[in-house]
């Protein structure tokens, strides 16, 4: 019996990405590729770029190339970038940089395992000429449905609807019925993003994500309603929704208050603990959307709201709307409902035409938002935007200082921000066991990756997934350190039997 050919997914950028990667995997997999950890021990090693901004297309480069020197060193034969920077740039990719020996598009994802097969064959697989994926989909949002099978989105399902064979491998199944795609976990962790919908319909002047993402549309809920179930199969604790823009779900599907129904359905699936929404546009909150994100058992008080800045004139350059007061009258009622509620933001500072006055707005706002976590960027042109046309550019070290001033300011805030928690009981979700260390987990206020932790002081009686009740007794910057309750303990025990 020939050896099975192997491969390996390296991912970068989101957890939009993460579960691109994971669908990847389900199709190479169930099409008989064996799925290895180490780009070294893989025939192919698949790259999932970003293409975001500049230091996250560096990163995709450097894989890129790091994946290239396994060549003739270790088993690797061939190196195909996939993801937003192979959609996003296509042809131009693959002839800047020739060490990549396939570049392949969201359109090649139904057939990946023939692309790599191709490419490991010696042949070759022409990259793709970019286009604007915004144009592949109707204008109106009620018309997209019915053109959904004929555009390729990645997370969606295959453009044909098929039934997954009887035999598939074990572990791997339908993530979402007949029309979803075959999703394979990549890691064991108790948490998974699950996708709401692809693309974006906003047109914020400095984000070029709509161009190669294309045109906002929905996942039906019924597809991801059965996505959950199966991963909470797999041992899934806690799910993610993830989008570009997950308050405009179900615009597309005729029913814009869609999440708040699909919400507590999703929380009562047997296994899942916690249900988490990503990705929230300030503008569009809704009264109904604040009172199911604070109110429904099992779904997460977290808000992960994209203010980007609070200077009305600078908000306004972006093509985006709101100010430091209105924003901070939705926090307020935000808390008014659930007081212990997480918060985090992204921040750009230096956007052209940005005044002093404008950056000292936006400080105002930081400082009375008591946000949980904080990002913050300095601008940069991408290209295709419409900043990147804009004359009042600031200088690069002015950009840079602004930078580094606001950085520090958040720092001090969120550190501030976990001391307000201290004395909070939070119900956390054990991630990693120590023996010496004790365990590491999650809160309610805590997404992956992007926020802070909580160090459990004592590990005993606790395993990765368990979900134990904790009283916060001190803080190392934006995380917590927390004491785990002995009745809780004995909850989660008796939980997991």
């Amino acid at each position: 019996m020939p050896e099975r050919r192997t491969v390996a997914l390296v991912t970068l950028g989101c957890a939009r990405n993460e579960v691109d990667s994971e669908e990847l995997a389900g199709r190479l997999e169930a099409d008989g590729w064996q799925l290895v950890e180490d780009a070294a021990d893989a025939d192919v090693a698949v790259v999932n770029t970003c293409g975001f901004v500049d230091a996250a297309k560096k990163d995709s480069v450097d894989a890129l190339l790091e994946a290239n020197d396994l060549k003739g060193q270790s088993r690797t034969q061939a190196v195909v970038a996939v993801g937003c920077m192979a959609e996003r740039y296509g042809k131009e990719l693959a002839e800047a940089l020739p060490e990549a020996d396939g570049v392949l598009g969201f359109d090649d994802y139904a057939d990946i395992s023939d692309r790599l097969q191709t490419i490991l064959s010696g042949g070759v697989h022409a990259a793709h000429t970019p286009r604007d994926r915004r144009k592949l989909l109707p204008i109106s949002p009620a018309e997209r449905q019915d053109s959904a099978a004929e555009v390729a989105l990645p997370g969606h399902g295959p453009a044909e609807p098929t039934v997954a064979p009887a035999d598939l491998p074990e572990g791997l199944a339908p993530a979402s019925g007949p029309r979803a795609p075959l999703r394979r976990r990549l890691d064991g962790a108790p948490v998974a993003s699950v996708k709401l919908a692809s693309g974006c319909d906003r047109r914020c002047s400095f984000c070029a994500i709509p161009s190669f993402r294309g045109s906002f549309i929905s996942r039906r809920p019924s597809d991801v309603l059965n996505e959950t179930r199966w991963l909470a199969e797999q041992g899934v604790k806690e799910i993610m929704l993830v989008s570009e823009n997950n308050t405009s779900y179900g615009k597309d599907l005729g029913d814009i208050r869609l999440l708040e129904s699909l919400l507590p359905e999703l929380a009562e699936v047997d296994g899942i603990e916690r249900v988490r929404v990503s990705y929230l546009q300030p503008a569009e909150m809704r009264p109904g959307l604040i009172d199911v994100l604070t109110s429904t058992p099992k779904v997460a008080p977290y808000f992960d709201l994209s203010f980007q800045h609070s200077a009305p004139g600078v908000l306004r350059a972006m093509r985006r709307f709101g100010d430091t007061d209105r924003f901070l009258e939705l926090l307020d009622t935000i808390r008014s409902k659930a007081p212990e509620a997480g918060v985090r933001s992204n921040f750009i500072v230096g956007f052209p035409g940005e005044s002093e006055g404008d950056l000292a707005e936006l400080e105002r706002f930081l400082d009375g938002a008591r946000l949980d976590a904080i990002g913050v960027f300095g601008y940069s042109d991408e290209e295709g935007t419409e900043a990147a046309t804009y004359d009042n550019k600031l200088d690069a070290d002015v950009v840079a200082e602004r930078l580094a001033r606001v950085s520090r300011l958040a720092e001090e805030l969120v550190s501030q921000r976990a001391e307000e928690r201290l004395g909070e009981t939070v119900r956390v979700l054990v991630e990693s066991v120590d023996d010496e260390d004790g365990a590491y987990g999650r809160g309610a206020h805590q997404a992956p990756e992007t926020d802070g932790q909580v160090l459990l002081t004592s590990g005993e009686g606790l395993s990765v997934g368990r979900m134990v009740e904790a009283k916060v007794v001190g803080t190392e910057g934006v995380d917590l350190v927390a004491e785990p309750l002995s009745d809780a303990i004995a909850w989660s025990e008796e939980a997991g039997r």
